[in-house]
């Protein structure tokens, strides 16, 4: 393996010889940038030649150098971590620095994919070879010290981003125990660093009572997922912020008499901050379990909520809840994403973020107070007996909504009569209820199964979602249209403390379409770009092919119908880079949500200008940098390969895969000109 140096001598060496020096564009950052804009303004790969994009090179999730050394490591692998290759890199000065497919740091060649370093298990033991991909790591650079900062299980690291070895002088031989108190530490998400801060938006469990509370549980109980913050040159916690208030916080009072008590709300989307301001932007998701929630009456802050952070000290500067006292799994997960937006005559300081719901709310990042009015909204009441859902939500005014809120019998699927009439059949079995409607009882067989609901608790954005960019004030991102069904039983265990949980084994799942199709009318993901000068819209597409191609509905002749996944952009000068997402993301499977086509968007018009199929489904962010006057884009690719075939699926039980085909080994791909 080379090191660093070695390498950033040979760039330097082939960039002299060139004639004709073009500047670097790099990407050092999970989202580009700290502000998460997926924005670079790289352009050698542009609207005139993007048509010939195509695959350079691909590089398997684990260095076989590496591999070959830890046998074990490839175990890790084929569990369904490795199914789901989430990792997004970084790049600087022509080095790649990226979470292998086991959630170990590699180090490679930005224009070849070769090698430099792969960071070692720390021992041998089980709980260190076994792992994940993360979403993301973070460099830190001060005068000749760079360090790549990394969680992986239970463990922050830093290591020398010249050779992946541990940095001795942070915590205990280069890695700190996020184990605090007995309690579990495991990171989500990806470390932000900000000055000297490591900022984790999810390190683990904060103080509170331990229970089976997480999705589809039986019990009140569960701890509070927690924010922390460690000095990036010792390792040692700053400070530590729960989304479960304190005892001080006048946010308490909304849990009534479950404060303490209630929990969950990671952050394990990503993360954002403003240098200028000192501030740490953190998404949380929502309390769970969700599906019955009279113990908690309120609002439950800080669930659901975005919330600024004084990036040195901790204390909160402002918040924002956009949901109250969610009963739905509707987290809040995509990445605060900030720019200075024009609105109208005036230059704000923004933050744009979009959850579950395909609504984008629109704040001032200094204050947190919204750009556009969002008026709470009186939403359905009709809850089971001790439920006390909220009598109103907030619905921003601006921009319009990103993807559809409702459906309702005329939405249902028409490609043919005998389908529409399929549909009809299936759906008669439930409630289409609206937004918000807290979840019913199940009736099944004497009455309905239960709601059906859209956006559900797996539609809309997610950790993927989101991108600004500055050159036309757009905020683009990739929404699903998804449809869950909710409904509530008595728990069968004895030691349940919760009167109704969500009935086991269907995890709200919606019912499959007629013969495997979906049930409602395209488009099933909607590609989104907003003006956010006006809040307009300035264009909309489907993204991804959907179930045209099927014999169902051979000889219709249809445009691209949208693939329900959730992938990220990458925006350029002129184009977006995106794919399609992963089968190996939870519960694409039985939503079709995945596929093998990566495009390149004419950022204007929403045009397709280029088409490459990848070996899988894009699980990652893609990235784009330009070394040398090369561009390239790359992107972490695993899952099934192809296209969902749309056909009838066995996805009982909580095995959520149900893909008939295999999954590949999961890759890097780097594609160029």
């Amino acid at each position: 393996m080379k090191t660093i140096a070695a390498v950033v001598a040979g760039l330097t060496s082939a960039l002299l010889s060139t004639s004709a020096l073009a500047a670097d564009v790099h990407w050092p950052k999970t989202g580009a940038d700290q502000h998460f804009s997926r924005y670079s303004p790289a352009n050698d790969i542009n609207r005139a030649n993007v048509g010939g994009l195509k695959i350079l090179w691909t590089r398997p999730a684990i260095d076989p150098a590496l591999a070959a050394e830890f046998p074990a490591l490839k175990n890790a692998l084929r569990g369904r971590g490795g199914d789901y290759f989430r990792s997004t890199p970084i790049e600087v000065d022509g080095v790649v620095y990226a979470s292998n497919g086991v959630g170990l740091v590699e180090a490679f060649e930005a224009t070849t994919g070769r090698t430099i370093w792969a960071q070692k298990p720390f021992s041998t033991a089980a709980a260190d070879i076994g792992g994940a991909s993360q979403r993301g790591v973070a460099l830190w650079r001060a005068g000749s010290q760079a360090r790549i900062i990394t969680a992986r299980g239970s463990f922050l690291y830093s290591l020398d981003a010249a050779t992946g070895k541990p940095d001795e002088s942070f915590g205990d031989k280069g890695r700190v125990n996020l184990v605090e108190e007995g309690r579990r530490g495991n990171a989500a998400g990806s470390p932000l660093v900000i000055g000297d801060v490591i900022v984790l938006g999810a390190a683990g469990m904060g103080a509170g009572i331990a229970g089976r509370g997480d999705d589809g549980g039986d019990q009140q109980a569960a701890y509070p997922r927690v924010s922390r913050a460690y000095d990036v040159r010792t390792g040692k916690k700053l400070w530590e912020f729960s989304p479960m208030p304190t005892e001080d916080d006048p946010a308490r009072a909304s849990w009534g008499p479950s404060a303490g008590i209630s929990g969950a709300m990671q952050s394990y989307g990503l993360i954002s901050a403003d240098e200028e301001l000192g501030y740490v932007y953190i998404p949380y998701s929502a309390p769970n379990p969700g599906g019955f929630g009279g113990y908690r009456p309120g609002d439950n802050l800080y669930g659901d909520a975005v919330v600024a952070l004084d990036a040195k000290t901790g204390k909160k500067i402002w918040h924002y809840q956009t949901i109250h006292h969610d009963l739905w799994d509707l987290d809040l997960a995509s990445p605060p994403v900030l720019g200075d937006v024009k609105v109208g005559a005036k230059t704000v300081k923004a933050l744009m973020i979009v959850g579950k719901v395909p609504l984008l709310y629109a704040l001032d990042r200094v204050t947190g107070k919204p750009i556009w009015p969002i008026p709470e909204r009186p939403v359905p009441q009709n809850a089971v007996a001790g439920e006390r859902a909220s009598p109103t939500q907030p619905f921003p005014s601006r921009p319009e909504p990103l993807g559809r809120l409702n459906f309702t019998e005329k939405d249902l699927i028409d490609f043919t009569p005998e389908l529409r009439k399929q549909a009809l059949e299936i759906t008669s079995k439930y409630t289409i209820g609206k937004l918000y409607m807290p979840p019913p009882l199940c009736k099944n067989p004497s009455g309905p199964e239960g709601t059906l609901q859209l956006p559900g608790s797996d539609g809309g954005g997610m950790w993927s979602s989101g991108s600004y960019d500055p050159d036309t004030n757009t905020y683009y991102t990739v929404v699903a249209d998804i449809v869950s069904a909710h409904c509530m039983e008595k728990p069968p265990a004895a030691d349940a403390t919760l009167p109704y949980q969500k009935r086991p084994g269907r995890f709200q799942l919606a019912p499959q379409g007629p013969q495997g199709m979906p049930f409602l009318k395209p488009p099933y993901s909607h590609f989104v770009a907003i003006d956010m000068t006006n809040g307009k819209t300035r264009w909309r597409v489907p993204n991804g092919e959907g179930p045209r191609t099927s014999p169902l509905l051979k000889g219709l002749n249809l445009p691209m119908l949208g693939n329900p996944g959730k992938p990220a952009v990458a925006v350029t000068k002129e184009l977006i880079f995106v794919g399609e997402g992963s089968s190996g993301m939870l519960m694409a499977g039985p939503h079709n949500a995945y596929g093998d086509k990566f495009r390149a968007y004419d950022k204007r018009n929403g045009k397709i200008l280029a088409e490459v199929q990848l070996p899988a489904g894009t699980a990652g962010a893609p990235i784009t940098y330009s070394v040398g006057g090369k561009q390239l884009v790359l992107v972490a690719v695993s899952g099934a390969p192809g296209q969902p075939d749309w056909s009838d699926k066995d996805c009982t039980g909580n095995d959520y895969s149900c893909v008939k085909e295999p999954s590949i080994e999961p890759v890097w791909v780097a594609l160029g000109l």
